[in-house]
């Protein structure tokens, strides 16, 4: 059984001709020399590399959508009707689900609190986050939760200053986004901003700590889409030239004249901007952790790691647990924000679930050895709220938080728009659509939460974008369905949740997680009531 269908994609904008294809190469199965295409091979014979990124590129998010043989929906959730746990008493006048508390805690020295376990996905250097950021981060910070401010902000900010040794003075953009944030944050939440390769040598954690305020850095080792750096195309070979002064590598080469001519005749259209591949090890990731907290200051260092395998996972928890990281996000294959290869983001790395399995087994080991365990958050494919559950519940107790990355941002894409249209009518959307005007033609019609938030913040209300309205309303749809699953689980706070909670579907399923087979839970306690 092929898992996956290359060749043809709505992420690339091709399609096969014929409705028969075979399975393994994608190709269709009687393949003319007067076909008129779209295949990716019949398209990529005249773009070439363009091929190999989703388009059109920085308007998008998009994730890989090969099928794993395991997944989230082959665990369900147990419900209980004896006992509750982390409430006064099991009186059904009292454990009510609005009386469930979502509210998680992660970090070492200074923790973090969260009105519920979420936060975003890095929103670094994209056209798409820098357009849709005011969205994402007041509705972040009016939600308490994290927002993360990803890699490369820093270093392909135009307006971005330097000192005589090349480091980062100011960055307009970087300042930009750091304000919006903490302007509406609430006493929850953190924002958290990335490092990697570039940015460490730009000085971009002593710019953001030193000038910004910026509490927490993440180190980077990667992401589930991607196993090489970050990047970005560019349509100005201006710009191409200045990031490539700047120490970015950029291909095709905007140096080379036969490139700067291809360009000028429309042939090209774009360049890529990469960032370098980072390499670890022991010594110099406790280093790095320890310079940041005793030279720059910072309160709190978190680890963003990929979906590689597992000798690399143990490293990022071992290392993490000597070296009092305060969060380590593991991101498992899949996911992304439209800005990885597509057929990289479809075949390489761990799926997630199967990440996770391996995360508890390294987790609990450290454990059984008396060693720290730093707090756990998983990522790459999550957009609902039994996935937070489950994550939470099959993690536990070391999983604290769930990071989501494009189901956090679509709802900012909906509210600009919305606005676009309401204040000027210029926007991609032509009115309206049907979609958004059957709940009404007002701000105040069509969001469900804009009364609550009118109520809150009086004439502020105006200057909360309606993509952070729509971010806001989201989080409190995940929030109440959470307490909805949790009641019914018998869980009134999050520390309760536990693996006990969840049954697997499939064999394969309890063989991966150690999740118990629906036919075995609870089979003795039931044998015994019966036998009693």
């Amino acid at each position: 059984m092929n898992l996956q269908r290359p060749n043809a994609s709505d992420v690339t904008g091709t399609s096969n001709r014929s409705r028969d294809v075979a399975p393994s190469s994608g190709l269709c199965a009687r393949c003319l020399d007067s076909c008129k295409g779209n295949c990716e091979v019949f398209k990529a014979s005249m773009r070439g590399r363009e091929l190999i990124y989703p388009a059109p590129f920085g308007e998008l998010t998009a994730g890989g959508d090969k099928e794993y043989p395991v997944d989230y929906s082959h665990l369900n959730i147990l419900g209980y009707a004896l006992g509750a746990e982390a409430i006064d008493e099991a009186n059904p006048d009292k454990a009510i689900f609005p009386e469930v508390d979502t509210t998680a805690v992660y970090g070492h020295m200074n923790p973090v609190k969260m009105r519920v376990p979420i936060f975003t996905g890095a929103l670094g250097s994209t056209d798409i986050a820098m357009k849709h950021w005011e969205s994402f981060a007041v509705g972040a910070a009016i939600s308490g939760v994290s927002l993360v401010c990803g890699e490369n902000v820093c270093g392909i900010d135009p307006g971005l200053e330097r000192d005589a040794n090349g480091r980062v003075r100011h960055s307009p953009e970087m300042a930009r986004r750091v304000e919006v944030y903490r302007r509406w944050q609430e006493g929850f939440g953190d924002i958290i901003v990335q490092l990697n390769v570039e940015d460490t040598r730009l000085g971009v954690a002593e710019y953001v700590v030193e000038k910004l305020g910026v509490e927490t850095i993440e180190l980077k080792w990667g992401q589930g889409a991607k196993c090489i750096g970050g990047e970005i195309k560019i349509r100005e070979l201006e710009r191409a030239q200045e990031l490539q002064r700047r120490g970015y590598i950029v291909t095709p080469n905007p140096s080379d004249p036969a490139v700067q001519s291809a360009f000028r005749q429309g042939a090209i259209k774009e360049l890529e901007r990469h960032s370098r591949l980072g390499f670890i090890d022991q010594e110099g990731f406790c280093r790095a952790v320890e310079y940041l907290r005793r030279n720059v200051g910072v309160k709190r260092v978190s680890l963003k790691t990929g979906a590689y395998g597992m000798r690399e996972l143990a490293m990022a928890i071992k290392w993490s647990s000597q070296a009092r990281v305060d969060l380590v996000t593991i991101d498992g294959a899949g996911g992304g924000t439209g800005m990885s290869p597509w057929r990289m983001m479809q075949e390489w790395g761990i799926p997630t679930f199967y990440l996770q399995a391996m995360a508890y087994e390294c987790a609990k080991r450290l454990a059984s050895r008396g060693e720290w365990v730093p707090d756990l958050a998983m990522a790459g494919g999550f957009s609902t709220e039994d996935h937070i559950f489950k994550v939470l519940a099959m993690g536990a107790p070391y999983f604290k938080a769930v990071c989501m990355g494009r189901a956090l941002m679509i709802p900012g894409f909906v509210g600009d728009n919305i606005a676009a249209v309401l204040n000027s009518g210029q926007t991609e959307w032509d009115g309206l659509p049907q979609s958004v005007s059957r709940f009404g033609e007002t701000p105040e019609q069509i969001y469900v939460t804009y009364a609550t938030l009118k109520e809150k913040y009086g004439d502020r209300i105006k200057d909360i974008p309606l993509g952070a309205i729509g971010l806001y309303t989201f989080i409190d749809k995940l929030r109440t369905g959470l307490t909805q699953l949790m009641a019914g689980a018998r869980s009134f706070r999050l520390d309760t949740l536990g693996r006990d909670d969840l049954v697997a579907l499939t064999e394969d399923a309890a063989k991966v997680s150690g999740i118990q087979y629906i036919m075995e839970a609870q089979r003795e306690e039931a044998l015994a009531i019966m036998d009693s």
